[in-house]
């Protein structure tokens, strides 16, 4: 059994190569819910959505939000009645985001994820990181803001000083996935605001110290493949290289992949980590996906 830990950025990519090696229905993905959050009176779980999306063809590859060929009449009409939405959701992803609200006002969020990919033909499973809502801010030299204050009015451009979140406990079922997995893979996300969020949960890394665990890099040289991850990393005092993101895992990692360029790093990470291996992580193409994937799952 296959568990991926997963954000909303790199790490679909990924999974878009994953879902065409293995039968979906061996493979778990852990998603991270820190950012999740009422937005123009609908709950709004960015990640999760994202990877229901990507994992039922419906993703808008474009800017891995959304789903592709939407319509924007709701929000154009917000914004003509003189309601500014810091979101810009499109007219068929509103309507899943309007049911999970519903939803949850009866289910957990998982349980409501699991009707969803059900609706959606999906057969991986795919859990929220957690049922409880977390909270993060961002710290900056404009002041403190909401994360997507920051990633979406401020485009990601002031100076970032802090990542401040709270810690939320991991669902039984996500414990239980975890501890019953043969190998896990940390995706080529955030590693502050995607995968630490997921990691840092009581008990995860125990469990991630007993299994295999494969981690990709999601920065090459000394920048991140997407996302503000570089001004985060430096925010929280890691250096911005595939060897920051490395020490963030090394408690547990066994196996690192980092991109074909990025050679020079290869010593001094396998200082601490064992096995390191270096291959295009740049998912242009589904080919690409397809053959990281491959990669991964038949080391």
């Amino acid at each position: 059994m296959i568990t991926v830990l997963s954000g909303g950025t790199g790490t679909p990519k990924l999974l878009q190569g994953i879902k065409e090696v293995i039968n979906p229905e061996e493979l778990n993905i852990v998603v991270n819910t820190l950012e999740n959050n009422y937005f123009s009176g609908i709950y709004v779980a960015a990640d999760i959505d994202t990877v229901l999306y990507t994992m039922s063809d419906l993703i808008n590859e474009d800017t891995w939000y959304g789903r592709k060929d939407d319509t924007f009449h709701t929000h154009d009409e917000l914004k003509k009645l003189g309601f500014d939405e810091t979101l810009r959701i499109g007219d068929k992803d509103r309507a899943l985001k309007i049911h999970k609200t519903l939803l949850m006002e009866e289910y957990s969020l998982t349980k409501c994820v699991k009707i969803q990919k059900e609706v959606l033909n999906i057969k991986a499973n795919i859990l929220p990181m957690s049922n409880c809502q977390s909270e993060v801010t961002i710290k900056t030299d404009r002041g403190t803001m909401s994360f997507h204050d920051f990633l979406i009015r401020e485009s990601s451009q002031p100076k970032v000083l802090d990542v401040i979140y709270r810690e939320v406990e991991a669902t039984n079922e996500v414990l239980e996935t975890l501890e019953n997995s043969d190998h896990i893979i940390i995706g080529p996300s955030n590693p502050i605001t995607s995968i630490n969020p997921i990691i840092s949960m009581p008990g995860i890394k125990k469990i991630l110290k007993k299994s295999y665990v494969t981690g990709v890099s999601p920065i090459i040289g000394e920048n991140a493949i997407s996302g503000p991850a570089s001004k985060f990393m430096k925010a929280k005092g890691y250096e911005i290289s595939p060897i920051g993101v490395a020490k963030i895992y090394e408690d547990f990692l066994d196996h690192y992949i980092i991109n074909t360029t990025d050679n020079k790093y290869n010593s001094s990470i396998k200082e601490f980590i064992e096995k390191v291996s270096t291959e295009n992580i740049i998912m242009k193409t589904l080919e690409d996906k397809i053959n990281l994937a491959r990669m991964i799952l038949n080391e």
